[in-house]
């Protein structure tokens, strides 16, 4: 039974990368195959154990809450129709699992999102998914894998995970990379296996002869809930927003973190490029299960 029993995933932002797809529809109701990437992101969440997400969203982000609401009316008209199998699949998220909505304010950085969420999130230790990133439902096992593997891991050592994956020489600069406090995991980095194992620090989109290794961050986390105390004192830096990395920093520094190695693959549904290869495959994948 896991501890972890909240998530919040940031859904606020505009989504420029994704334009001019995103103008109109929010960037995370864009369809991977079909459904929508969030969809997905929130599949990932429930088979880990979670039983109630908070959307931090944007006023003009409201289709997000809409879309895991019950449209009673749609429901209905389909019932009536005699459409009850199509019906049920719109309305599948399980009893026991509550989504709420809560809106972030200001356009402050990743942080003050996650902080946004703490009137709801409370006292609990919680997970953070990225809508952005959309690991493959088709080769994992999302009920041990990835997110449940690192609320397990944190349910045996307190300590706050991170989800990191090896990435590509020339893709080192656009990630945030870990710094390892022991280097000799190498073997469980390259093995496309769960481990989870201690982190130094992190280094933003560094140069590759500046990185400290290839392991990227992903974009899912399991925190301890004094990572609250630690956002509420971060002061804005780049760009005018308070920064998810520095509150990091300092719960490394005060009780330590680890890096969890992900299995399977990833997709950026947050770059157009990126979202076209996703949605090619995952359509691929339905097509495929439907014959």
């Amino acid at each position: 039974m896991s501890y972890i029993t909240h998530a919040v995933i940031p859904v606020a932002g505009f989504g420029t990368r994704m334009l001019p797809l995103s103008k109109s529809v929010p960037k995370e109701l864009l369809p991977l195959g079909n459904r929508p990437a969030i969809h997905y992101v929130v599949e990932e969440a429930i088979a880990a154990g979670i039983k109630h997400i908070v959307l931090v969203g944007h006023a003009q982000k409201s289709a997000i809450e809409n879309y895991f609401d019950i449209n009673a009316e749609l429901d209905t008209q389909l019932r009536h129709k005699g459409k009850d199998e199509l019906a049920n699949g719109l309305n599948w998220l399980p009893e026991d699992v509550t989504v709420s909505m809560i809106r972030q304010g200001r356009a402050l950085g990743l942080g003050h999102a996650v902080l946004a969420a703490k009137p709801i999130i409370g006292e609990h230790d919680f997970a953070v998914l990225l809508p952005d990133v959309v690991l493959d439902p088709f080769v994992t096992d999302m009920s041990a894998d990835n997110l449940a593997f690192m609320i397990d891991a944190f349910n045996n050592d307190s300590h706050s995970q991170i989800l990191v994956d090896e990435v590509a020489d020339e893709d080192v600069h656009k990630y945030g990379i870990a710094k390892l406090i022991d280097t000799s995991h190498v073997n469980e980095i390259t093995g496309g296996v769960n481990a989870s194992f201690g982190v130094a620090g992190f280094v933003e989109k560094p140069s590759l002869a500046e990185a400290p290794s290839k392991l990227a961050v992903v974009g899912r986390y399991v925190f301890d809930n004094k990572i609250f105390d630690y956002l509420a004192d971060t002061k804005a830096s780049v760009g005018g927003e308070i920064q998810l990395t520095d509150a990091i920093d300092a719960l490394i520094n005060e009780y330590g973190v680890n890096v969890t190695t992900m299995r399977g693959a990833s997709y950026d549904a947050g770059d157009m490029r990126s979202y076209m290869k996703a949605f090619i495959y995952f359509a691929q994948q339905q097509l495929a299960d439907d014959e």
